[in-house]
């Protein structure tokens, strides 16, 4: 224990010390429980969330069509989100790879279903709280730069204009300006393709969700078998799986 008279001195100082200074008072007259009770507490805080973004047909189709004009479509498959610029594949999606691939005519890092740069990638990371390089971080990562040019609100229309291009042509060289140019001087997809891609890819996407939804409604609404494991139940669960992918029944 410390004399009340130490006490008094060190309190009375700390009041007008910082926590650097307490080393120049007597180690020996202050107890390590009282300078634990003057120092301030560290608590570490819990990483923050992972900001998700919602995927609906609208914006699946904008993403779609960012593909399209990035030429990493792939007629929809996964291997479009390996694509690095000038056509190669990266060998993992663990992260950005961060590789300069050089051409005739440019020299790129871009990677990706939506050829991010690296340094774009890092401000994905750092604003999302995403990790890995996989197909569904990379359209997160495409949402937000959607948003971060002010065209989110626009994609969700569902309507391919102008002014929703040009807003994404400062992002994706391929997209035009409202004067039709490339924001970058390099080769730029024609907005009537892009539309007309973008409007077909829509249609699909509506006209899937609604099979899904009726799909959906028809199980909740069809009556349940019990007991499960009866063999009638057994035979109809075979039977209705039978008729859904197209196969034989019982």
């Amino acid at each position: 224990m410390t004399s009340p008279s130490i006490n008094s001195r060190f309190f009375s100082l700390l009041a007008s010390t910082s926590i650097a200074a307490l080393p120049l008072l007597n180690a020996g007259a202050v107890n390590a429980e009282t300078f634990a009770l003057a120092a301030p507490a560290t608590i570490p805080l819990p990483p923050p969330a992972a900001r998700i973004y919602a995927i609906t047909p609208e914006r699946r189709a904008l993403l779609n069509t960012i593909r399209y004009a990035e030429g990493t479509w792939a007629d929809g498959d996964d291997i479009g989100y390996r694509i690095m610029f000038g056509g190669g594949l990266m060998p993992s999606l663990e992260r950005h790879p961060d590789r300069v691939v050089r051409t005739a005519r440019y020299a790129s890092a871009a990677a990706g279903a939506y050829q991010f740069m690296p340094f774009t990638w890092d401000l994905v990371i750092r604003s999302l709280g995403v990790a890995q390089f996989g197909p569904q971080v990379q359209d997160q990562g495409a949402l937000f730069l959607i948003q971060r040019r002010g065209a989110l609100a626009l994609a969700d229309q569902g309507l391919f204009t102008p002014l929703l291009a040009a807003k994404l042509a400062p992002e994706w060289a391929s997209f035009p300006t409202l004067a039709g140019r490339s924001y970058y001087g390099q080769p730029v997809k024609r907005f009537h393709d892009l539309r007309r891609f973008y409007e077909d890819n829509l249609a699909r996407l509506r006209g899937q969700l609604s099979v899904d939804q009726e799909i959906a409604n028809e199980t909740n609404t069809r009556p349940v078998c019990a007991p499960e494991d009866s063999l009638r139940c057994r035979l109809e669960n075979l039977k209705g799986l039978g008729s859904r992918t197209g196969g034989s029944s019982i």
